[in-house]
C-alpha cells in the first residue's frame, strides 16, 4: 500500500488570514492521525507564507512519539535564513522528522514548479544530504521524471526521489496524459533499479491519483491543497477516507 502524507500548509495559509491560531494546525494534524494517515509534511519558507518554524516544532513533538506517522519537512536547502526562519538544514537539525524532502523552489514561485537540475546543482547538494544523513534523516530528492537526472540522484546518495506530478495533474482529460504516465511510470522503474525509493506529490487529487497509484513501487504521495479543497466540499475524514481508499 502506498502511504498518504498529508500536507498541512493550506491549512496554516488560511490560519495566516487572520491574527490568532484559528484553525489550529495541531487540530487538523490531530484528525489526521487519527484517522489512519501514514505521515504529515510541511513546507516551510523563508517568507513564512503558510507553515511557520514554530509550526514544525510543534508538529515534530506531536509525531515524534507515534511510531506509525512520518514527519516530512520540504524545503529548498540553499534559501537564507530570513527573520524567524533559521533555514532548512537548522530546523531538521532541531526536529529530527524522518524525511527531509529537498526541493529547488524559490520565493518568487507560487508553488514548487520543477525538479532539481543535478547537472548544474549537483555538487552543492552532496554535502547537504550527507549532513541530513548524518542526523538518521531520510533524504528525498524533489525530481522531474528524467532519466539521466534519476540516475545523478542515485550517485548523489539520495535515499528517495519525489516525482514532480503537477504536467501529469495539468494532463488530466487530454491526449498528452498517456505519455506523461510512461514518462512517470519509466521513471519509477528506473529509481527502483538503482535502490532509490520513489515518492510523488503535487496536484494529485482523487480524480487522477487512481491512475498514478498504479505505479509499481510506489511508496509516498504528498496531498495538501486538493486535500484541503476536498474537505471542504466533503469534510475532512471523508476526504481522508476518499484517499485511503484509492491507495489501499
Amino acid at each position: 500500500m502506498t502511504a498518504l502524507s498529508i500536507n498541512l500548509n493550506k491549512i496554516a495559509l488560511i490560519r495566516n488570514s487572520r491574527e490568532g491560531n484559528f484553525p489550529n494546525i495541531l487540530d487538523f494534524a490531530e484528525t489526521c492521525i487519527d484517522c489512519g494517515v501514514d505521515g504529515i509534511t510541511v513546507h516551510p519558507r523563508p517568507d513564512q507564507r503558510h507553515i511557520r518554524p514554530n509550526d514544525v516544532r510543534q508538529l515534530a513533538q506531536l509525531v515524534a512519539p507515534l511510531d506509525e506517522v512520518e514527519f516530512n519537512i520540504e524545503g529548498n536547502p540553499f534559501a537564507d535564513p530570513l527573520g524567524e526562519y533559521p533555514g532548512l538544514l537548522s530546523l531538521v537539525e532541531e526536529t529530527l522528522p524522518e524525511q527531509c524532502t529537498l526541493v529547488p523552489d524559490s520565493d518568487s514561485q507560487l508553488t514548487s514548479d520543477h525538479g532539481f537540475d543535478l547537472k548544474s546543482q549537483g555538487d552543492r547538494l552532496i554535502p547537504i544530504i550527507a549532513q541530513i544523513k548524518s542526523m538518521g534523516v531520510r533524504v528525498s530528492l524533489f525530481m522531474d521524471p528524467d532519466l539521466e537526472q534519476i540516475k545523478l540522484a542515485s550517485k548523489l546518495g539520495a535515499d528517495r526521489i519525489e516525482l514532480y506530478t503537477g504536467p501529469y495533474a495539468a494532463a488530466w482529460g487530454t491526449d498528452k496524459l498517456e505519455a506523461i504516465f510512461k514518462q512517470h511510470f519509466k521513471a519509477a522503474e528506473l529509481a527502483a533499479s538503482l535502490d532509490l525509493g520513489v515518492n510523488a506529490g503535487h496536484d494529485l487529487n482523487l480524480i487522477n491519483l487512481g491512475q498514478y497509484a498504479s505505479i509499481p513501487d510506489l511508496l509516498e504521495v504528498s496531498i495538501g491543497h486538493a486535500f484541503t479543497v476536498d474537505s471542504l466540499n466533503m469534510g475532512m475524514v471523508p476526504a481522508l477516507r476518499a484517499y485511503q481508499a484509492l491507495l489501499a
